[in-house]
């Protein structure tokens, strides 16, 4: 299991479905996992995340550092 799999066995993680504008709870926690640093973001602090990818991100440098990792073909 990685830390892109959906549950990972931590209560309280969250999962969403990640809109232009919002999200959508497909299963309640208070929490979801930043793709780049595995840090846990509480939900009212959720401000960044990719539509086409279904990732969040704890902050904007970690989102440039996704767009970076992916203009190298990294994921």
């Amino acid at each position: 299991m990685n830390r892109h799999e959906p549950d990972m066995g931590m209560p309280g993680l969250a999962q969403l479905e990640y809109l232009d504008a919002d999200y959508q709870v497909l299963k309640a926690g208070s929490f979801v996992i930043c793709a780049v640093t595995g840090q846990r973001i509480m939900l009212d602090d959720l401000r960044y995340w990719n539509v086409d990818l279904q990732e969040a991100y704890v902050s904007p440098e970690a989102v440039l550092e996704r767009q970076n990792q992916l203009k190298k073909g990294q994921k």
